[in-house]
């Protein structure tokens, strides 16, 4: 049943999440797009919810009900750059929007993203730590923490790895490649296509 419940939350988030973008752009109703991206935490807070009354009907605590708080953890974490970056490119589809610049490669603006990964990772990892550890007073005895003790090292490790990935590009900055960089590689592009012909 959990399976079933974390699939029907991930559906229905992006069905309301495309409800909410085609009345604001389509139809032209910012209002009534505002009152539906409201909708997308409340679609998270249902899945906590019958996550928790799962347990407390007699479910067998295990991963796939942390998975469901990790879902919801995600969606707080990361739930509003997804937004965005669905708007972005839905306003540029269908609305004539200018199309969305890429992710930064190179430099500051590359080692910012990487820190706004990395804090986007331990919100998600701190938010879903807190919920799977609330499911075990909310479940009536049901769940105990040793069912959910691989989640904590995993995303704890997780949030880890993303912090040192951040900190790495702000000690070694990833540069553009340079004109040598440039004139190996039209040299190597030459000297294949003369091989060619």
């Amino acid at each position: 049943m959990i399976v079933t419940l974390i699939v029907a939350a991930e559906i229905s988030w992006w069905l309301v999440l495309g409800l909410a973008l085609s009345t604001r752009y389509l139809l032209r109703r910012r209002r009534a797009s505002t009152a539906l991206l409201i909708g997308l935490p409340v679609v998270d807070l249902a899945l906590y919810v019958l996550t928790v009354l799962n347990l407390r009907g007699g479910a067998e605590a295990s991963w796939m009900h942390a998975l469901a708080a990790s879902y919801v953890g995600f969606s707080v974490g990361y739930g509003p750059s997804l937004v965005a970056w669905a708007d972005r490119h839905f306003l540029h589809r269908f609305a004539g929007g200018p199309k969305p610049p890429p992710a930064p490669k190179y430099g500051p603006e590359r080692t910012a993203h990487e820190w706004r990964i990395a804090k986007r990772t331990v919100v998600s990892a701190a938010i879903t730590l807190g919920l799977i550890s609330l499911l075990v007073p909310l479940s009536a005895g049901s769940a105990h923490f040793a069912a959910f003790a691989q989640w904590y090292w995993r995303l704890g490790i997780t949030a880890v790895v993303n912090v040192i990935v951040a900190g790495c590009f702000t000690i070694w900055p990833k540069q553009p490649p340079g004109p040598e960089t440039s004139e190996k590689s039209e040299t190597a592009e030459t000297s294949e296509t003369a091989e060619t012909s």
